[in-house]
């Protein structure tokens, strides 16, 4: 049987919130989401990261990171991927490319870095 530190994380798993960590260098807090997987070797990726990224932004934007860590309240925040390959697809860039714009629009910082 699995425990929740042990169940999925990553994008094929929405339900978790993969690490929260605080980013003594910028002062954000930064909500981390994992993709182990190369980018477009699943035909529903997007699909997922969409879901995902959906709901990292409903937990950031209906005050439920405040609630839950109080000490991040008024703290700027910024969503990050952290993928095994850069993406180069024209299909992901412009997914990625919209996830930044939506996350600007909100005040959220949002960055794509290869592990």
């Amino acid at each position: 049987m699995e425990s929740t530190s042990e169940m999925q994380r990553g994008v094929e798993n929405p339900d978790i919130i993969d690490l929260i960590t605080p980013d003594p260098t910028s002062g954000e807090v930064v909500l981390l989401i994992i993709e182990e997987r190369p980018w477009g070797s699943d035909k529903n990726q997007l699909v997922q990261f969409d879901e995902k990224l959906n709901r990292y932004l409903a937990y950031i934007l209906d005050g439920f990171l405040g609630r839950q860590y109080p000490q991040y309240e008024n703290t700027p925040v910024r969503i990050q991927i952290d993928c095994v390959d850069e993406p180069t697809d024209e299909r992901s860039l412009r997914f990625l490319e919209g996830v930044g714009m939506v996350c600007e629009q909100n005040g959220i910082g949002f960055r794509v870095r290869t592990v």
